[in-house]
């Protein structure tokens, strides 16, 4: 028995730990975001003063809405695209009988190895090709294809009870309706999944809209705050007050969809 309560009192110590590793950094990140900028580099935990000019900089002087508008649109499009166009191919390979199917499952089950760099230099004369730089659609549309996405959706499918659909077509249900009226209702815990998840990598990408959008108009987030910099001097308040902005969403997100994020994968199993 006490054994057990020592073991116990162990486990909490270790996760209490752990939560005061991970949420250190973020309370440094908030607090010195409230700081002057000559006390940046304070270690103080707690400042003689607190101001909220920085936020009030990154919006008047800097524009940042701009940016994190341009972040939204793309990271909603995005979402709501994907979830749209991989679901309806998810439907159709794990519900449809046609030659060639498992090939062309594998198919895009081989995209997944390509790592971007690979891809990247194509990719961008193409969009370079059709006149797609410096426009959030260039950001917008190569960032839909997901085939992770449709290995999630498609292996949820397969767990679906066959007699649903057969229920449904002796009712006279169209392909297009069971796909809307059962499919995707008893599929919301991994599309809730994905949503987060699609939200989430796209709110918080660099790389691709640093080439594509080079015009300052069409920054995103996180390629506004890498240009919080000067010729001589990097504005590390400027910085900070905008990463807790872009931080804030991706947070919230969390929150409400931390459920469906456990409940997706776990209910996803690979099936035949």
């Amino acid at each position: 028995m006490r054994n057990n309560k020592l073991s116990q009192y162990i486990w909490i110590c270790v996760g209490a730990l752990l939560a005061v590793m991970f949420i250190f950094p973020i309370y440094i990140m908030i607090i010195s975001s409230l700081k002057p900028v000559t006390q940046i580099f304070d270690l103080r935990l707690i400042p003689d003063t607190i101001t909220f000019s920085n936020y009030l900089d990154i919006f008047t002087k800097q524009k940042f809405q701009v940016f994190v508008l341009n972040s939204s649109i793309i990271s909603v499009s995005v979402t709501v695209i994907s979830l749209l166009i991989h679901s309806m191919s998810a439907f159709a390979l794990a519900r449809l009988r046609f030659p060639g199917r498992k090939f062309i499952f594998l198919l895009i089950l081989s995209t997944m190895m390509i790592p971007f760099s690979v891809i990247m230099i194509p990719l961008f004369i193409t969009v370079r090709s059709l006149g797609l730089t410096n426009n959030l659609l260039g950001v917008i549309l190569p960032s839909i294809p997901s085939a992770f996405g449709i290995f999630l959706l498609n292996q949820f499918l397969l767990g679906i009870p066959t007699e649903l659909e057969e229920a449904a077509k002796v009712d006279g249900a169209s392909l297009f309706r069971i796909y809307r009226s059962i499919a995707l209702p008893l599929s919301k815990p991994i599309l809730s999944t994905l949503a987060a998840m699609y939200f989430i990598g796209n709110w918080n990408n660099y790389l691709w809209p640093l080439i594509v959008t080079p015009g300052r108009k069409f920054w995103v987030i996180q390629v506004a705050i890498a240009n919080f910099k000067g010729e001589h001097a990097v504005e590390w308040n400027l910085i900070l007050a905008a990463s807790v902005v872009a931080s804030l969403p991706v947070i919230v997100l969390f929150i409400f969809f931390q459920r469906y994020l456990v409940e997706g994968i776990k209910m996803t199993g690979i099936k035949d």
